[in-house]
């Protein structure tokens, strides 16, 4: 197991990069804890995989270091770093058995017999592959032959970490949930550090202790699913994080009170923005506006009403910004209603990141 240090690390594919529109990923220092289960998350193209391989040794960074607990690896090769690696298609040998397909980077490394029947057993067990142990992996399941990658990259006791690039890609939708879970069981059981790729939200939230959210080749948020959720630093976290989306609006601030359209919202605090911010926006989740058909807040109209079952959801328009809120009680399915904000939840952002509110943080 490591802890990971990101010193000041960039990187670009361009020999002579010319600013950061050159970067694949954008100059960012961080430090990720001996035993974390993290997720990087962000859409294609925000630079996930390059920072999975410049951890991993496939790239080299352009500035910068990288190192496993003390020991500086920026320049090491993949092999000598001490690292599995489960991939987004299964990387396996068809023509062995489960059992010899879990074992063989034990042999490679010249663990004992006994010692290697042992973690086989055990980590086929997690995976519920014990049945399987004794069956060639080439007629297996997409399923299941994605379950031995995983089971290979699990098998060692002492990698510095566990790489996952998209790894439930292959795995069908009705079990993926199923195998996130396992992972995430496994994590605790091994607390080994382990790093999982990929743009589908539920899989990072739900496997992650610490998700880190990139965007445009930057890191612009590392939390916890509820720090994401209920306070994202960014408005690229708001929009990309929950579903549907945190709604976010252009608006004037004056002192405690943030004036949108001809509409004001009153803050829990005064926001805190720094002079020569060009754009000044206020965020707040569906969760926290609700809809009613009271006049006891600010006016809006109707476009849609969808009905998920444990909740309604509702497209409005407010002020010509449109919104989605919380529909609470008979509502008109079109026309005029009202909504109410809750100002303990609502966010203020300048230039896209979070400022604080006088009083609060």
């Amino acid at each position: 197991m490591a802890r990971i240090l990101l010193d000041n690390l960039a990187h670009s594919y361009k020999a002579n990069p010319a600013g950061p529109q050159d970067y694949a990923l954008k100059a960012s220092t961080h430090i990720w804890d001996d035993g974390g289960a993290y997720a990087l998350l962000g859409p294609s193209g925000c630079g996930k995989t390059t920072l999975l391989n410049i951890i991993s040794g496939l790239v080299i960074p352009s500035q910068g270091k990288i190192q496993f607990d003390t020991r500086d690896v920026t320049r090491l090769p993949t092999e000598q770093r001490n690292i599995a690696q489960v991939f987004q298609f299964p990387v396996i040998y068809d023509t062995i058995t489960v059992y010899g397909n879990l074992a063989f980077p034990l042999k490679n490394r010249g663990m004992a017999a006994d010692q290697i029947d042992k973690r086989v057993r055990e980590i086929a067990g997690l995976l519920n592959l014990t049945k399987d142990l004794d069956r060639k992996a080439r007629g297996l399941t997409p399923d299941a032959k994605q379950k031995i990658s995983l089971g290979r990259g699990l098998v060692r006791s002492d990698v510095a970490a566990i790489l996952f690039d998209e790894p439930l890609t292959v795995i069908d939708p009705h079990l993926k949930w199923e195998l996130r879970s396992t992972l995430k069981d496994i994590h605790k059981k091994l607390n080994v550090t382990m790093i999982y790729v990929t743009h589908d939200q539920t899989e990072a939230l739900t496997f992650a202790d610490k998700v880190v959210v990139m965007h445009d080749g930057g890191v612009v948020q590392v939390g916890s699913p509820k720090d994401l959720f209920e306070q994202p630093e960014h408005t690229f976290v708001g929009h990309f994080i929950g579903s549907p989306g945190m709604n976010v609006l252009p608006c004037q601030i004056d002192g405690a009170l943030a004036q949108i359209g001809t509409r004001t919202v009153r803050l829990n605090g005064a926001p805190v923005v720094p002079a020569g911010a060009k754009k000044v926006e206020l965020g707040i989740r569906p969760e926290f506006v609700t809809l009613t058909a009271r006049d006891t807040g600010l006016p809006v109209r109707i476009e849609k009403i969808n009905d998920l079952g444990r909740i309604r959801l509702a497209k409005v328009s407010f002020e010509g910004h449109p919104m989605v809120a919380t529909v609470a009680g008979d509502v008109p399915e079109a026309g005029g209603a009202f909504i109410q904000i809750d100002p303990a939840c609502v966010h203020i952002y300048a230039d896209g990141h979070r400022v604080s509110l006088a009083g609060r943080t």
